[in-house]
């Protein structure tokens, strides 16, 4: 997943309005003049975050910050580009480009370095401080950027540009930006009245506090909910290393003796399958499944049904029938019917194959004598063992040729080399915020320096569930920054002294991650606004699944993958049974995430008056049921990817995926598709790399996500690849 934080633009806009594209070259990097200087009334700021860090490419110095630093720095960082947005409102000469969008673009840059080093703490490292202040600065920030969007007279300068674009002469980047500073101030209200715009701040104000409400109650839930278990015979097929990490996890809760079964974010555990006690299966499953749903503090339905409401009633006073049309307006899909027609489409298939599924596994259940029907929490467990005997596939067996550090370095370092010919230097000279962070130089092709790579691959209660990328700095050759990215895992840590061993799908999700690393370390762009993943929603997920085609490429897996204690590569055999059985069990994995999906899409459909009529815990546990049997899938064997009592992605705050959540869909098409191209076109090597890079990983969001796409492919996007990967359709 992609995470971004706009600190120097208002929040509204998640990803970038585009209309064409430049490539800009060192040579042509343009003057970063400091164009507040000498104004009077902007104060100066003090303390870590008044000036860039003084270490390799603006890197956070994080040995220099403690939590007293984040406040004062807000607040000064907000002071500081409210009078600067004022500089540029009375600047008594004629708007142009240059002394408003640039001036605006330009703003707020203690307030963006404080929001980005803020923003990686409280996702991955956080503490009861940080959530405090993340409570009471979320608030103050919304209004701080509503002040800015819905200022009229800063909107007038803007408009004047705006109307006046057809005679001016602009790089195709600059008119990029003046579309997309145009468009992101309407949306965020600049066209209505002034009743209309306070009541936006209103709601703004009120969906900011409640969301990140939201994302720190699951938090709370994911924690605490942790699965208590009494002896070590209960936890019979798990790991010694799992049931050790079960142990320790006990003892950090008080519980000295006992077992602690971690939750992660999803529906569905990856203990699951091992476990061999049906009883403590369904207690793990319903644990996840119920977190945030039982009453008590950390119940958070009645807040997304506010969150909902508050939605739908701010896109009325736009005109717009609900949040998802109103939401969509810079997404690569456009429409809520073309994001749910897509989806729908596939429902017919996807049905019949969970149906096909489900009967095959009560076969399975009753070969081995036992009694009872496939439930949630067996799912998993017994389409493993068809699987095993299907592909004579281990999961356990296949770990070992996965251990960590060989995964990254030997592996997504290798394919980097590879395709794009980078190349990576270990640091232990940069600060963390963790001990288990891991941080490297990431050098070009020609051996130049691109930027810095911090990995942080480990499950911790400090962080978040799920896997992200973010930057703490970005590409910008008008600020002359190199990008500073950092990817985030929860990968189970193994005992000391044991090997790291990860599973192949957190194999899969290190390689997407640095996709999202890659598409921000090749950015080429002019300014921070269009840079890297600025993208659109329903694009910036494209390039990092793309890069999960390389796991089991033959060149890279053979590079990578050698057996922990023999030192063996992994036999090609058992990469074919790895990738026959990829599409295995499409009923529930494909089938988890289009529900999650479409259940997004539902929340996001409503009218005002719908949304207020769910006003009860069950009313929202009615609306989520209902609104999936509506589709004719089987909820009940296989439900959502999350449930919406704990789906940060479209409830927590920033929610960039509300409304969004089908992305993940729409650019697996784009995904597959693509994988076809490379594999048409010889696979790994620097042609093509450099080609993809050059027509997509360069591109930022400076131009039209169609022709992106046309322009590295030679044609427009099929649908079929990506059906015939998930064996809905035959090839």
């Amino acid at each position: 997943m992609k995470a971004r934080i706009l600190a120097r633009v208002a929040p509204i806009a998640l990803a970038a309005a585009v209309l064409g594209g430049c490539n800009m070259t060192p040579a042509e990097i343009y003057s970063s003049d400091e164009i507040f200087a000498g104004i009077e009334s902007i104060p100066q700021g003090t303390g870590y975050f008044a000036s860039e860090s003084t270490l390799p490419f603006h890197a956070p110095d994080f040995n220099a910050i403690s939590e007293d630093d984040y406040m004062p720095a807000f607040e000064q960082g907000m002071a500081i580009q409210k009078a600067e947005v004022a500089s540029i409102v009375n600047n008594p000469e004629a708007p142009t480009f240059e002394n408003t969008i640039v001036a605006l673009e330009k703003s707020g840059l203690m307030l963006g370095r404080v929001s980005y080093v803020f923003s990686a703490l409280t996702g991955a490292n956080t503490t009861d401080r940080l959530d405090e202040i993340d409570t009471e600065v979320s608030p103050l920030l919304t209004a701080h950027y509503d002040a800015i969007n819905l200022d009229p007279d800063l909107f007038a300068r803007v408009k004047t540009i705006y109307d006046n674009r057809a005679a001016m002469t602009m790089e195709p980047e600059d008119a990029v930006l003046l579309e997309k500073t145009y468009a992101d101030m309407v949306q965020a209200g600049a066209l209505l009245d002034e009743d209309q715009r306070e009541q936006v701040k209103a709601i703004n104000s009120q969906l900011s506090k409640l969301t990140t409400e939201f994302g720190q109650k699951v938090r709370e839930a994911t924690v605490d909910g942790a699965v208590i278990v009494d002896t070590r015979d209960e936890l019979a097929g798990l790991s010694d290393s799992d049931i050790d990490a079960a142990a320790t996890l006990a003892a950090e809760k008080g519980m000295e003796g006992k077992f602690a079964l971690a939750l992660q974010n999803t529906t569905q555990q990856p203990l699951l399958p091992a476990l061999e006690n049906r009883e403590v299966r369904e207690r793990l499953f319903k644990a996840s499944a119920y977190r945030a749903d039982q009453g008590g503090d950390k119940d958070t339905r009645l807040l997304l049904a506010k969150i909902a409401t508050l939605r739908a009633e701010k896109a009325e006073i736009f005109g717009k029938p609900d949040w998802a049309t109103y939401t969509m307006y810079d997404r690569m899909a456009k429409e809520p019917a073309t994001a749910l027609g897509f989806m729908e489409d596939m429902v017919p298939a996807l049905a019949a194959t969970q149906r096909s599924d489900a009967a095959m596994l009560n076969k399975r259940i009753a070969a081995a004598g036992l009694d009872f029907e496939v439930q949630p929490w067996d799912w998993y467990r017994f389409a493993e063992k068809v699987k095993a005997e299907q592909f004579a596939y281990d999961e356990s067996e296949v770990m070992k040729y996965f251990e960590l550090e060989r995964v990254l370095e030997d592996g997504v370092f290798f394919m980097a080399e590879k395709l794009y010919g980078l190349t990576f230097e270990k640091r232990d000279d940069i600060p963390v915020y963790h001990p288990d962070v891991w941080v490297y130089t990431v050098f070009d092709a020609d051996g130049s320096e691109l930027g810095l790579f911090y990995f942080d691959p480990f499950q911790r209660p400090s962080k978040r569930g799920g896997a992200w990328m973010s930057n703490f700095v970005d590409q910008s050759y008008e600020t002359g920054n190199k990008p500073v990215i950092y990817n985030v895992l929860n990968i189970p840590k193994a005992a000391d002294g044991e090997p790291q061993l990860v599973s192949f799908d957190w194999v899969e999700t290190t390689f997407h991650e640095f996709g999202h690393a890659l598409h921000g370390f090749f950015a080429d762009q002019k300014y921070e606004t269009l840079s890297g993943t600025a993208t659109a929603r329903d694009f910036v997920e494209y390039p990092s699944q793309v890069h999960e085609m390389w796991v089991t490429y033959p060149e890279v897996l053979q590079n990578y993958t050698k057996h922990y204690e023999t030192g063996e590569t992994i036999p090609m055999e058992l990469v074919e049974k790895v990738q026959a059985a990829s599409k295995f069990n499409q009923g529930y994995d494909f089938g988890e995430v289009v529900t999650a999906a479409l259940l997004d899409m539902k929340w996001h459909a409503l009218s005002p008056e719908e949304a207020a009529a769910i006003d009860t815990p069950e009313k929202v546990d009615a609306f989520e049921r209902n609104s999936l049997l509506a589709l004719g899938l089987e909820i009940d064997l296989v439900p959502p990817r999350y449930r919406s009592n704990y789906f940060n992605h479209i409830f927590s705050d920033p929610a960039g995926y509300s409304a969004g959540y089908y992305s993940y869909l729409w650019t697996e098409m784009l995904d597959k598709d693509s994988r076809k191209w490379f594999l048409d076109n010889g696979g790994l090597s620097r042609e093509n790399g450099d080609h993809y890079r050059q027509t997509v990983l360069s591109r930022g969001g400076t131009m039209d996500y169609f022709q992106m796409f046309e322009n590295f492919a030679g044609r427009q996007p099929d649908v079929q690849p990506m059906l015939i990967s998930r064996g809905l359709l035959e090839e």
